[in-house]
């Protein structure tokens, strides 16, 4: 079995994005008329070719969430555990090199931002860290699980890259899905962002997803921080790594996201732009290739992208989002890891889920759904 390196190393970074910019009407006519969508046709779907068809994308793509999951919205939001790390990334609040106060939460105050996540009627939640692997791993997290899982129906995470057994006692212990981004594709460039920390080593963040899949973890997030590179190519390699898994995992779920870059303590500027409009194509490519994806926008976006795209593709939003550890009740005042755009309570925003005609669903989204492949 060939690993997705073995994949990645065939491709010319340079290549693909010719064939994406040279994408023609023709192309993208194929593709928006195809039922089994390929690689070469979600090329074309986020090629510059395919941007006057965005209605016509966009329409069908309402039509295929709405037939897949029903009008419904699973809401979440991120419970930040600690932000030590022991990595430098140039676009990170966490990063080793900002002169910030670290805090990592005990068990007593991670009860008491439980405790505020259920006030907002939180039923799933997103446990969240900077990648400090001595003092914030394994059995930090088995003890967070163990504290929280009374709590909520589902736990789900997005921490530093573990090994395959550590992966496999987190199974063991109940989280339901694994979130982990590689942040971009582009190897070199990868190197320039992530220049200290065990966070530097490409090739062992690659494979993570690998490790996530062989300990049978029911889902696995992926996605890219758009920004730091073309967003069109690292969007493809993206997507050809979901491919990878999904002939690898087939019973495992999986899901996409899309972070846009934002503000941050010592962060870089964007390196490349994404317009709201070249986003919406971007999600509704990824709803047409793939019509089991799930699709999550978080609180980076502001809140009219947000409102507007939930009819398009999304699955998943998070809501009432605080990017620090101790965010909600315990130390508000903690540096962000990054700045929250939509900044709503979450009851202002599954009321206008509501008006929109759709339902914010808080508990047993997959128990309404049961056809949907696990």
């Amino acid at each position: 079995m060939n690993d997705f390196k073995e994949i990645l190393d065939q491709y010319s970074w340079e290549e693909v994005q010719t064939k994406i910019y040279g994408a023609s009407d023709q192309d993208v006519h194929r593709a928006l008329n195809r039922a089994n969508l390929t690689l070469n046709d979600f090329m074309a779907l986020i090629s510059p070719a395919a941007t006057p068809y965005l209605e016509q994308m966009a329409l069908k793509a309402q039509q295929i969430t709405q037939r897949r999951f029903g009008k419904t919205i699973q809401l979440y939001a991120p419970l930040y555990l600690s932000n030590e790390c022991q990595n430098i990334c140039t676009y990170c609040g966490f990063s080793m090199d900002n002169k910030i106060r670290r805090k990592t939460l005990n068990n007593t105050e991670l009860l008491l931002e439980a405790m505020a996540l259920k006030s907002m009627d939180v039923n799933h939640v997103l446990l969240v860290s900077g990648e400090a692997n001595k003092t914030v791993e394994i059995n930090y997290f088995l003890n967070a699980i163990e504290l929280l899982k009374p709590h909520f129906s589902q736990i789900s995470i997005e921490v530093q890259p573990l090994e395959q057994e550590e992966y496999q006692l987190l199974q063991t212990a109940g989280v339901y899905a694994i979130l982990v981004y590689q942040e971009t594709y582009h190897r070199e460039v990868y190197k320039k962002y992530h220049p200290k920390g065990k966070k530097s080593n490409f090739d062992y963040r690659l494979d993570t997803p690998d490790r996530i899949g062989r300990a049978g973890i029911h889902k696995i997030g992926l996605g890219v921080l758009l920004g730091l590179e073309d967003w069109r190519v690292d969007s493809f390699f993206t997507a050809t790594h979901i491919s990878y898994l999904q002939k690898q995992y087939w019973q495992t779920r999986y899901s996409i996201s899309f972070p846009r870059l934002r503000p941050a303590e010592g962060s870089v500027a964007p390196n490349f732009h994404l317009s709201d409009k070249h986003l919406l194509q971007l999600i509704c490519a990824y709803r047409l290739w793939n019509e089991n994806l799930e699709i999550s926008i978080s609180t980076r976006e502001n809140e009219s992208f947000r409102d507007h795209i939930i009819p398009i593709g999304v699955t998943t939003m998070s809501a009432g989002s605080k990017t620090n550890p101790g965010g909600y009740v315990v130390d508000p005042q903690a540096l962000e890891q990054f700045e929250v755009s939509d900044e709503r309570d979450m009851e202002t925003i599954k009321n206008q889920i509501r008006k929109m005609g759709y339902d914010p669903v808080m508990k047993d989204w997959e128990s309404n759904y049961s056809g949907l492949v696990r």
